[in-house]
C-alpha cells in the first residue's frame, strides 16, 4: 500500500510517499481501507515535530479517516469486513490503509458519504466537547467563536446554533462573513479592524445589547483571547482549544475575579484515550444532528492523495475555510 510518511520532521513538503507492507490488525483492532481522510491543523504540528505526541519515525500522520473495514483482529465484535466506519486515531490516516482500535471506530449513518464523514471527525468532536463538556452551554446563551470560518470554528457555530444558542462569529474578511452566515451565525464581528482589544468588545456588546457573551470558543490564541475576555458576561466561560494564530497568550487573572469568569482547556485526544464511552456518545449525537439536517460539514476542497502535502500547506497558512479532505484514488 501507499503511505505518506514522516522520515524527518519538517514542513508538509518533507512528507514522502512510500510503498509499504499491508497492515495486520492485532487483538482488538480493525484494518480499514481508507476512502477519505480529514486534514487538521494539528497534523502540521505533528509533521513539524511541534506536537505533544510524536510517534517513532517513520510514521504516517493523520488523525481521522473514513473507509471500509478490510479485516478484524481477535476479539473484535462490533465490526466485520465490509462495514463503513469513521475512525479517530493518534496517527496513521494519511495512507491507503490504517489500523484502529475497535473503540476508535464508529459506523457511518446510511446516506453519509466517506468525504462528509472524514470532514466530521476531529473538528466536530472538539467543538462539541468544548461547548458541552467544558463550557456547559445552555440554550439561550450567547457564544462567541474565534476563527469561525475554520474547521473547529464552523463546527462550533453549527453545533451551538443546533443547541439553541445565539452565535457570534469572529472572522477576518467579507468572504468569511458570508460563509459563517450561511452556516448559522446570528451575528458577525470583524477581527481585522485596528485595535482588536477595543473593537471586538464594541462589536460584541452591540450584537448582544450590551450584555456580552456567556461562552467563548478560542481556537486562535494570540491577541484574540485577551480581547475576547473583555466581551464576556458575568460568569462567562472561555474554552481554549488551540493556538492557530501562533502565539500562546497569557492572562491577567484579576479580570477573571472581577467578573467571575472561568477559563478551561480542551485536549481532545485525552478524551479519546481516557473516556472512549464519552467520545462514542458524542459521535452518536453528532450523527443524530446530521440526520436532522442541523449540522452539515462545509468542504472547501477535495484533494487527491498525491496532493496531500499541498493541502497541509494551505491549512498551515490558514487558507482553508471549513474543511479540506483527501480522497483516495479510485
Amino acid at each position: 500500500m501507499r503511505a505518506f510518511q514522516v522520515l524527518e520532521h519538517g514542513p508538509p513538503s518533507s512528507l514522502r510517499c512510500s510503498d509499504v507492507a499491508d497492515l495486520i490488525p492485532g487483538d482488538g483492532q480493525i484494518r480499514v481501507g481508507i476512502r477519505a481522510a480529514g486534514i487538521n491543523f494539528p497534523d502540521t504540528l505533528v509533521i513539524a515535530g511541534k506536537y505533544q505526541v510524536l510517534p517513532k519515525r517513520p510514521f504516517s500522520p493523520g488523525k481521522d479517516f473514513a473507509g471500509v473495514v478490510l479485516d478484524v483482529g481477535e476479539g473484535v465484535t462490533r465490526y466485520a469486513r465490509g462495514d463503513r466506519v469513521l475512525c479517530h486515531v493518534e496517527y496513521g490516516g494519511f495512507a491507503e490503509q490504517a489500523l484502529a482500535a475497535e473503540q476508535q471506530a464508529f459506523g457511518l449513518p446510511d446516506g453519509m458519504s466517506f468525504v462528509a464523514a472524514a470532514a466530521m471527525g476531529l473538528v466536530y468532536q472538539t467543538a462539541y466537547l468544548a461547548l458541552v463538556d467544558r463550557a456547559q452551554l445552555k440554550p439561550g446563551e450567547h457564544v462567541l467563536v474565534g476563527g469561525a470560518a475554520g474547521g473547529i470554528g464552523l463546527a462550533a457555530v453549527q453545533l451551538a446554533k443546533a443547541m439553541g444558542a445565539t452565535t457570534v462569529a469572529a472572522v477576518r474578511s467579507a468572504d468569511e462573513a458570508a460563509l459563517v452566515k450561511e452556516n448559522g451565525a446570528d451575528h458577525v464581528v470583524d477581527l481585522s479592524l485596528p485595535s482588536q482589544r477595543e473593537q471586538l468588545r464594541a462589536q460584541v456588546l452591540a450584537a448582544t445589547e450590551n450584555r456580552g457573551v456567556d461562552v467563548v470558543i478560542d481556537p486562535l490564541g494570540g491577541d484574540f483571547l485577551g480581547a475576547a475576555l473583555r466581551t464576556m458576561a458575568w460568569c462567562g466561560r472561555l474554552v481554549v482549544v488551540g493556538f492557530a494564530a501562533g502565539d500562546i497568550p497569557t492572562v491577567k487573572v484579576n479580570y477573571l475575579l472581577v467578573k467571575n469568569i472561568s477559563i478551561a482547556g480542551l485536549q481532545w485526544s485525552d478524551y479519546r484515550d481516557r473516556a472512549p464511552d464519552r467520545i462514542a456518545a458524542v459521535q452518536h449525537e453528532i450523527f443524530r444532528l446530521w440526520r436532522l439536517g442541523a449540522v452539515k460539514p462545509y468542504i472547501m476542497k477535495e484533494f487527491s492523495f498525491a496532493e496531500l502535502p499541498r493541502a497541509l500547506e494551505l491549512i498551515e497558512k490558514g487558507e482553508i475555510r471549513g474543511k479540506a479532505v483527501v480522497v483516495m484514488d479510485g
